[in-house]
């Protein structure tokens, strides 16, 4: 007791705060690659240096203390190497967490009207079996996607999204890009997902969905030719099965502002008072 409150007594307020940051900074990664394929990884990487510290340091293995010593740097290097993937998407995550904050009145308004123009079409291009692949722009650029394609720039409407995706026409089997409420390209050429894909129902098109939102934050819609249904990927994940007004409500929870999904709710209530103050003081 007496050993605890002498290391109590020399603790400051400089160390207390150089440990909040230290645990601030892991709670931060790990919040980060949460629900993605790292986190198994991870812990079995955690397990294997507390197994190997124990066996070094209690045992008495000079030889294989000195192998662990030796290669614990060489596998600092390669875990960057193993998570490339689950990185990249950590910090494009973190990066867009500043974009959010400045979400204005009218970039609800153009998201509202993609959305509109995309239901509409795609509930028409299911009724009428035809084919359609959406790829809606988020923080993350597609730009050399759309490099390789044909360059539209053209207002979104259900009308130009039909007659792309007509079957006699030559843009029909690529995907458009969407951005910022224009078409920034058409038939464009997606990456396809290399994960195994249970349902044998899913083809190139939701292959093609399913790959392109594992490498950003893009949502797709998918219309099947052959079974005329409407599907909507997002982080590697299919939701199947919808018609034109379940497909407005899901892209409308994608695109929710990340504040009132992240953060607790006296911060949202906080805010909507702060903007009732500022429409009184306009008024």
């Amino acid at each position: 007791m007496a050993n605890l409150l002498w290391y109590l007594h020399r603790i400051g307020w400089i160390d207390v705060l150089d440990i909040l940051l230290v645990a601030f900074v892991f709670f931060w990664l790990l919040y980060l690659l949460r629900g993605t394929r790292a986190v198994p990884l991870l812990r079995g990487v955690v397990l294997l240096v507390i197994a190997v510290a124990l066996l070094s340091g209690y045992t008495g293995l000079r030889a294989f203390g000195w192998l662990t010593k030796n290669a614990l740097p060489a596998l600092i290097v390669a875990i960057p190497v193993v998570f490339q993937q689950e990185l990249r998407h950590a910090l494009e995550r973190l990066g867009r967490a500043g974009t959010l904050l400045g979400r204005t009145a009218g970039q609800r308004a153009v998201i509202e009207r993609t959305v509109a123009a995309v239901t509409e079409a795609c509930g028409l291009l299911a009724e009428r079996r035809h084919g359609a692949l959406v790829v809606i722009e988020r923080e993350t650029g597609l730009q050399e996607i759309a490099d390789d394609a044909i360059p539209i720039d053209a207002t979104i409407t259900p009308e130009l999204l039909l007659t792309i995706f007509e079957p006699h026409t030559t843009l029909h089997d690529g995907a458009v890009i969407v951005r910022n409420g224009r078409i920034l390209a058409a038939g464009c050429v997606l990456p396809l997902s290399t994960a195994f894909l249970a349902d044998r129902e899913l083809g190139l098109r939701h292959r093609a969905a399913i790959g392109v939102t594992e490498e950003s934050d893009a949502v797709v819609v998918v219309v099947s030719e052959e079974r005329g249904s409407i599907a909507i990927a997002h982080s590697g994940r299919v939701i199947r099965n919808l018609d034109a007004k379940r497909l407005g409500t899901v892209m409308h929870a994608f695109y929710q502002p990340a504040l009132e999904r992240a953060w607790p709710r006296w911060i949202a209530r906080a805010r909507q008072a702060v903007r009732g103050l500022l429409k009184e003081g306009e008024q």
